[in-house]
């Protein structure tokens, strides 16, 4: 039986996988709902059920998601079993949007915090607004880091600032965040969504190999040596030449066309 949650969860005509990770109920708060009908969507996609060339993030009301819902957290009888079962589920969410190996890209409008930052820091390609704002809001309620943030954010920003924004809990505003390379771009508050869509559909379109040995290559790339890393990137550049989408990427390369990647698969 298809749930409320999974509706709102989409596959359009382009391949993108739009999953919202918040609604306008509960200030937009990060919906666990959600998280594990898009847990569900995303292991689709992993076992060749959906076929998905990228992967919009978003929240459908004001805010990308402006953190966890702080209110239920207060009223569980066991908030730290509560707490914990949320953070599990949602690491399952993101283990799993790794796994999918597709490009994702993220709607940033309004407030990312908390959990909703974390969830910015995962995808591929981040698009804000002139009025996006990101903020940890973790040392706000006594609480640490979850949803990855904590190894995300380093990785980022380096480990420095990103423990000095994480204990200060600084607001970052777009133009911080574009320049800290947590936004990839930054448009207009009521383009924010319309870009973001055209982006993931750009990806859908595109060389679906090489983005998915690109995402593999920078993700694997902070744990190998360089002459590891080099290995990997022979053994991928190799592999990917013989494929439809390789050889069609030369071929059109050669004849001075755009390459149709999409009539190859």
């Amino acid at each position: 039986m298809t749930s409320p949650a999974s509706e709102l969860i989409t596959l359009d005509a382009d391949g993108v996988l739009t999953l919202p990770v918040s609604t306008a109920d509960n200030g937009t708060a990060l919906d666990h709902d959600l998280i594990l009908a898009g847990t569900r969507a995303l292991l689709e996609v992993t076992r060749g059920v959906r076929e998905a060339g990228a992967i919009l993030l978003t929240g459908t009301g004001k805010n990308f998601c402006a953190g966890g819902n702080v209110a239920r957290f207060a009223a569980a009888d066991d908030r730290g079993e509560y707490l914990r079962g949320l953070a599990d589920d949602l690491h399952y969410f993101i283990k799993v949007l790794y796994q999918t190996r597709v490009p994702v890209v993220a709607a940033v409008s309004g407030w990312a915090a908390g959990a909703g930052m974390s969830l910015v820091l995962h995808a591929d390609i981040a698009i804000g607004g002139t009025g996006t704002r990101l903020r940890p809001a973790y040392p706000g309620i006594g609480l640490s880091p979850d949803g990855g943030m904590s190894w995300a954010l380093p990785r980022t920003v380096g480990a420095a600032r990103a423990r000095h924004i994480i204990m200060t809990d600084q607001i970052l505003d777009a133009q911080r965040a574009l320049d800290l390379g947590i936004l990839a771009e930054v448009v207009d508050d009521a383009d924010v969504a319309s870009t973001a869509q055209a982006t993931a559909a750009t990806l859908a379109a595109g060389p679906r190999g090489s983005f998915a040995a690109v995402r593999d290559l920078v993700h694997a790339s902070a744990g190998r040596t360089l002459t590891d890393q080099m290995d990997a990137e022979s053994a991928s550049i190799a592999g990917l030449s013989v494929t439809s989408e390789g050889v069609e990427g030369v071929d059109a390369f050669l004849a001075k066309r755009a390459p149709d990647f999409r009539g190859v698969r």
